[in-house]
Order: C-alpha cells, then structure tokens, then sequence
C-alpha cells in the first residue's frame, strides 16, 4: 500500500510505499481488546500493604487476666476488633500481569496501525523538529496541520520536542521503539515521520 505525504499549506504527490502485512490488516477487535487489557493490566502497580496482627508492633503480653475482671477476654491488644490492631484480612501485594503471546501483540499492533491508516488518523511527514523547547513552538506547529490531539511518533525524541510537549495534556511524544496500542488509540490523531515509519515496519513485519 502507499501512503501521501502530508505538507502543510501544500500539496505533494510523493509517497511512501508500505508493505500489507504489516499495514493493511484486517481489523481484530477481540484480540486487539485483549492487547489493551494486557497492557493495562501489566502497568497496575499492585504494591498494596497492610498489616496483620502477626505484623503490628506490641500485643505479645496478655492485656489482663482470663477470668475475673468482668471484661471481655483478650489475648492481644493487636487483634482486629481493637483499635490500633492489625487488619483481619490484610491486603498484600499482587500481580495484575496477563499473559500475552508475542505474535499477538505484534499482530495486535499491526490491526491498530492498519486501522488508523484506513479511518485516515494517521498523518505521515518527512521531519518534525522544532527550534526552541517553548510550548507555543510546538503548538503553532501543530496549527499548520491542524492538530491538537495528537500523538508524535518520532525515530529518536528530540530534547526540545520533549519539554515543548511534556505540559500539553492532549500531546504526547514517542520514540518508534516506545510505541504501545494504549497510546495509539488514545489520540485523535498520530503524527508519525517516514524515518519512526520504517523502524516500525521492521518492528511489525
């Protein structure tokens, strides 16, 4: 399949030549929603902690005697129903990870980008810099594609591209070999450079 080059404010013929298998995919919206899930799932961080009465500091001598004092009986001043106790079911730390074949997520990945260029999401340019690492660079950039939901996929991140970006909460910038199927179908639009283009091609091919 071939792909326009966009130039804003013109109109340019050239093209990029892109292979099928890679980017013109059949869209498979149980696997790439299983993809998703995955990759949501792997970045939960799961540390939560809390202590039980075996964990909690103190509570080793009997708080009063067995019989006698008209009181409940206690062993512990650490058990669940006394304040300053441990927890009677103590959260612990968990993994959240699924598992995913790697031909899955790589076909997954080719589904998504295939699917973007058919919905015409996907804006493929020669270069994108910016001159200075200012926010109002980068957004007078995006004015000239008429853009502000976007996604920018470039070969290597630019320092200035990275502080112009990083306040903007509708714009994100990626490396090609960063690229994740949440941050694909997040934005309205994916900006990508022939150069982030060909290594995802080697990438998904």
């Amino acid at each position: 399949m071939e792909l326009a080059l966009t130039v804003p404010g013109k109109q340019t013929r050239k093209k990029i030549t892109l292979p099928d298998e890679a980017f013109a995919r059949e869209f498979n919206e149980p696997l790439v929603h299983q993809t998703v899930v995955t990759y949501l799932a792997g970045a939960r961080q799961g540390g939560a902690k809390q202590k039980n009465r075996s964990e909690v500091r103190g509570g080793g001598r009997k708080p009063w005697r067995q019989k006698g004092t008209g009181r409940a009986r206690a062993g512990t001043i650490r058990s669940p129903i006394w304040r300053g106790g441990g927890l009677a079911f103590a959260a612990r730390p968990r993994d959240y990870s699924k598992k995913l074949n790697r031909k899955m997520y790589r076909s997954a990945m080719r589904c998504i980008v295939s699917e973007l260029i058919r919905q015409q999401r996907l804006i493929l340019v020669e270069d994108f810099t910016i001159e200075s690492h200012k926010t109002r660079d980068l957004l007078a950039k995006l004015k000239e594609f008429e853009l502000d939901n976007v996604l920018i996929i470039t070969e290597q991140v630019e320092r200035n591209l990275y502080l112009a970006a990083r306040n903007l909460h509708q714009v994100n910038v990626l490396d090609a070999q960063a690229i994740d199927p949440v941050s694909l179908i997040g934005f309205d639009k994916v900006l990508c450079t022939v150069a982030a283009m060909k290594r995802m091609e080697g990438m998904l091919s």
